[in-house]
C-alpha cells in the first residue's frame, strides 16, 4: 500500500474536479432534505443511478415525506419497489420510517451514531446522510469509494474481509474534510460511477491519475479484490399459475423475512411434488385438473439460483376463497401488490396468452 497523501491536497484535487464535472442535476439533489436524501441512498445501494431515477420520482410523488411513509400500508410500499430488487431494503425503509415518526418525532437525527440506530442504515448510508443532509463531516465507504480509494492506494484483497475494510476505512476518515464536506462526499461517489469504473477506469480523466498506484502498476482492474468464487447452489420448483373459470391468478403473500419477503407470489411446490393431489387437498379442484408445463427458465438470487418451471393449472375452487394471505388477481391488472420478478413476467405471460384465445 502507498503513502497516504496530505488530506487538504486530496481534497482540494478531488474538490476542483467536482466544481467542473461533478453531477449536480440528479432529482436527490434537488430541494435537499434528510427524507430525500435517505431515500436516495438506500436506493442507490448495489443500484445505479438510471435505474433509481425513476423510483425515486415516483416514491416522492406518492410519499413526499417520512410521515406519509410511515403510515403507508407495507404493500404499497413493496409495489413501488416491484422491480428495484433487494427488497429487505423496502422492509426496513418502512420500517425505518415508522420509527422516525414513533421515537424521533418524524425528524431524523443528525449524527452518524443516532442514524446507525435505524432500521437499514449502515455506517457508510449514515455518514452520506448527515454528511449531505446536515451538512457535518463524516467519512463515507460505499462501493465506489471503495474502488476508488483501493486503486489509489493499491490495496490488495476483498473488501469484504474485515481487515481490508478496516484498512479502506482508516484512509476514508484521513480524507474527510471539514469544509465542504457535502460537496466532498458527492465527489466521490462520482469519481467511482463515472470515472474509476469498474472495468473500464477512465483514468485519463481522473484528478487523482498522477498519485494513483494502480494506475502506476498498469492494473487498476485488479484493485479492489475480488470475492473469493463460490459455486452457487442451485435450487428448482413448479411454479403454479392456478387459474380459476374467470381467468383470475391465485397470488399469496409470503413472510416477512427471507427471499421475496412480504411479496406476493405464485404458489411454489418442490420439482418433484404432484400438484393434482396439492390442488384437490387444498380444495382447488375435485378432480385432476388440466395443466400446461412451460419451458423452465433460471432465475438467479445473490447466493444461489432458482430453477422454475412454471405450470399454467385450470382450476374450479367454488366458494373456497383461499387461505389468509391469499387472492385472486386478473393478470392484466393485479392491483398494488409488491410482487417478485418473476411474477410480474408471468402474469403477463398469462394476460398475454388469454388475449390471444379471445
Amino acid at each position: 500500500m502507498s503513502k497516504l497523501m496530505d488530506p487538504k491536497l486530496f481534497a482540494k484535487l478531488v474538490l476542483a474536479w467536482y466544481d467542473e464535472h461533478g453531477r449536480k442535476e440528479l432529482p436527490w439533489q434537488q430541494n435537499i432534505n434528510p427524507y430525500r436524501v435517505w431515500l436516495s441512498e438506500i436506493m442507490l445501494q448495489q443500484t445505479q443511478v438510471a435505474t433509481v431515477i425513476p423510483y425515486f420520482e415516483t416514491f416522492t410523488q406518492k410519499f413526499p415525506d417520512v410521515q406519509s411513509l410511515a403510515k403507508a400500508d407495507i404493500d404499497e410500499v413493496l409495489h413501488l419497489w416491484t422491480g428495484l430488487g433487494y427488497y429487505a431494503r423496502a422492509r426496513n425503509l418502512h420500517k425505518c420510517a415508522q420509527t422516525v415518526c414513533e421515537q424521533h418525532q418524524g425528524e431524523f437525527p443528525g449524527t452518524v451514531e443516532e442514524l446507525e440506530q435505524l432500521p437499514g442504515i449502515g455506517r457508510s448510508t449514515a455518514g452520506a446522510i448527515s454528511s449531505i443532509a446536515f451538512g457535518r463531516p463524516a467519512a463515507i465507504l460505499d462501493g465506489n469509494v471503495k474502488r476508488v480509494l483501493a486503486r489509489l492506494h493499491a490495496v490488495d484483497g476483498w473488501p469484504g474481509n474485515s481487515k481490508v475494510q478496516q484498512k479502506l476505512w482508516e484512509i476514508a476518515e484521513h480524507y474527510t474534510p471539514t469544509k465542504r464536506n457535502p460537496e466532498y462526499t458527492q465527489v466521490m461517489m462520482d469519481l467511482g460511477a463515472t470515472v474509476c469504473k469498474r472495468s473500464k477506469p477512465i483514468c485519463t480523466a481522473c484528478p487523482l491519475e498522477d498519485s494513483c498506484q494502480a494506475h502506476g502498476q498498469g492494473n487498476p482492474q485488479d484493485y479492489p479484490g475480488k470475492k473469493p468464487k463460490k459455486e452457487k447452489p442451485v435450487r428448482s420448483c413448479q411454479m403454479l399459475m392456478l387459474q380459476n373459470p374467470a381467468g383470475e391468478i391465485l397470488l399469496q403473500q409470503r413472510p416477512s423475512q427471507g427471499i421475496w419477503g412480504g411479496l406476493w407470489c405464485l404458489p411454489e411446490l418442490e420439482s418433484e411434488a404432484d400438484i393434482s393431489q396439492h390442488c384437490i387437498e387444498h380444495r382447488f379442484s375435485k378432480n385432476a385438473p388440466a395443466m400446461e408445463r412451460w419451458d423452465s427458465y433460471r432465475h438467479t438470487f445473490s447466493h444461489y439460483h432458482l430453477d422454475i418451471t412454471p405450470v399454467l393449472v385450470q382450476v374450479n375452487p367454488g366458494n373456497h376463497i383461499g387461505e389468509a394471505k391469499q387472492q385472486w388477481v386478473n393478470p392484466a391488472s393485479p392491483g398494488e401488490l409488491g410482487l417478485a420478478a418473476p411474477v410480474v413476467k408471468l402474469l403477463q405471460n398469462v394476460a398475454e396468452l388469454q388475449q390471444k384465445l379471445l
